[in-house]
């Protein structure tokens, strides 16, 4: 052990009779492949030194274990933890069958600060992993969000998309209908006066499928009930496939008394098949137009959201921003949760990285969604503060324990549950914030209202009173 820890740069400088000491109290761990060594969240009590074998380092993520290293003989694992006294950040499993030397937590403090030598080894090998680990993760957590407004908008886009497929197959049949009802009514024969009222009735079917009349549920089934009456008293067979249609039209049983009289009862049923059916024709046309309108919409929202073909820095509305998010998020807030705008109507647009500054938002309102659950209420609220913008994401959850609050910034850390968030969100979210905009975040959190203070300037380009600006938004106490 004494000869094989000498080689490790960690120990390589460290007076023998110490390091002879370290190998009395060291402790030799074999374990198994595909044995655990320790799960993520555990409590960082021991590091490792691996002799034999190879160990794989795990992050359990949405889409499953991600594989972050592997690490082989010579290599030292689960130091961060012990040094940094959290849970451990990651799973450690056995690919092979392996043997380690397990350092105690007191031990190992002790050598880090006895040993400038092993306090430096121990500095580069962390700050290489931090950086390898955040790199993986940070590419994770985009392809986890990208993930998140994927499904959103292909759940956003499956009703409209149903609707124009569905009405496009039924407006084939309808049109058939419609040609064959016209044939079989034969409008050469009318006279100039009947064309004349044949026309307009067209025309009034044609508005009504376009545009419907607004009658409330109990009033139209009185009035289908009035016509159905009527046309089976007037010898009209399967009078109940008429009502409906005859009602959206506008039509009562005073204008069928017209239309009756006008073109003569025989002539009444095979007049109704084409109003009816080129009314269905343009309701059809109508749900067509809405759908594809309702795609047109959502997309549009999407290239806004991402900024596709634009600037990297430009004017960026922020309130359109929010209602993109909403829209990419509209899939997660149907579950009963109440959601509220308090919007500035004199918001100023700012200059900002539209794109990133869209990933705060979806990472504060994804965020609120989880803390609320279902039946939660969340709140979006804006205002103008001098050459500031302010947006406030409150949610009413179970808020943030107060002595963790100063921590939820720092990367990796996370009040979920393993495989439900990295940790890095909220990191993300306070470096496009903070470095790429020199504005701020403000956290405050109670039992029942949390709220994510952002604070933006106007211009953040402008050099003139930078320096100014994380003190102005940390000094400033949030609106209740």
């Amino acid at each position: 052990m004494f000869n094989f820890l000498r080689k490790i740069e960690l120990f390589s400088e460290l007076p023998e009779d110490d390091l002879w000491q370290l190998c009395g109290l060291i402790e030799t761990v074999s374990i198994p492949s595909g044995a655990i060594l320790f799960e993520e969240d555990d409590p960082g009590d021991r590091a490792y030194v691996i002799k034999e074998g190879e160990l794989e380092v795990l992050k359990t993520g949405a889409g499953g274990d991600m594989l972050l290293a592997v690490r082989g003989p010579g290599e030292v694992i689960g130091e961060m933890a012990l040094l940094e006294e959290n849970p451990r950040m990651a799973t450690v499993r056995a690919r092979l069958d392996s043997t380690l030397f397990a350092i105690e937590k007191e031990q190992f403090e002790n050598l880090v600060a006895t040993s400038p030598s092993a306090a430096q080894a121990m500095f580069k090998t962390i700050l290489a992993r931090w950086r390898g680990t955040q790199s993986q993760l940070r590419q994770s957590e985009k392809m986890a969000q990208l993930g998140t407004m994927t499904a959103g908008v292909a759940h956003e886009l499956n009703n409209p998309a149903a609707a124009v497929k569905r009405a496009a197959d039924q407006l084939d049949e309808a049109l058939t209908e419609y040609l064959q009802a016209q044939e079989a009514l034969d409008p050469d024969q009318f006279t100039p006066a009947e064309r004349e009222s044949y026309l307009a009735l067209l025309e009034q079917a044609r508005q009504s499928g376009i545009n419907p009349t607004q009658i409330d549920s109990l009033n139209r089934s009185d009035r289908q009930d009035e016509v159905e009456e009527w046309l089976d008293g007037s010898g009209i067979n399967d009078a109940w496939q008429y009502a409906p249609a005859v009602v959206d039209m506008n039509l009562g049983v005073a204008e069928l008394e017209g239309i009756s009289q006008q073109f003569g009862l025989d002539n009444l049923a095979r007049l109704l098949d084409v109003l009816c059916s080129w009314f269905t024709v343009n309701k059809l046309i109508r749900s067509v137009g809405l759908g594809a309108g309702r795609i047109s919409e959502i997309v549009k929202a999407l290239k806004s959201y991402a900024y596709l073909d634009q600037a990297p820095v430009q004017n960026v509305d922020v309130h359109q921003g929010l209602e993109d998010t909403i829209l990419i998020l509209a899939n997660k807030l149907k579950s009963g949760i109440t959601l509220k705008r308090d919007y500035d109507p004199d918001l100023p647009a700012i200059q900002a990285y539209g794109s990133e500054l869209n990933q705060v938002w979806t990472n504060l309102i994804d965020n609120a969604i989880d803390a609320v659950g279902q039946d939660g209420v969340i709140t979006l609220r804006t205002r103008a503060r001098d050459d500031w913008v302010v947006v406030e994401v409150e949610d009413n959850g179970e808020g943030i324990p107060e002595e963790i609050q100063s921590r939820v910034f720092d990367p990796f850390f996370t009040t979920k549950p393993p495989g439900v968030g990295t940790g890095l969100g909220l990191d993300i979210s306070y470096n496009i914030v903070v470095q790429k905009h020199k504005g701020n975040i403000i956290l405050t959190s109670q039992q029942g209202r949390t709220v994510f203070e952002v604070w933006l300037p106007v211009n953040f380009e402008k050099d003139s009173g930078s320096e100014n600006r994380n003190t102005q938004a940390e000094n400033t106490e949030p609106e209740a």
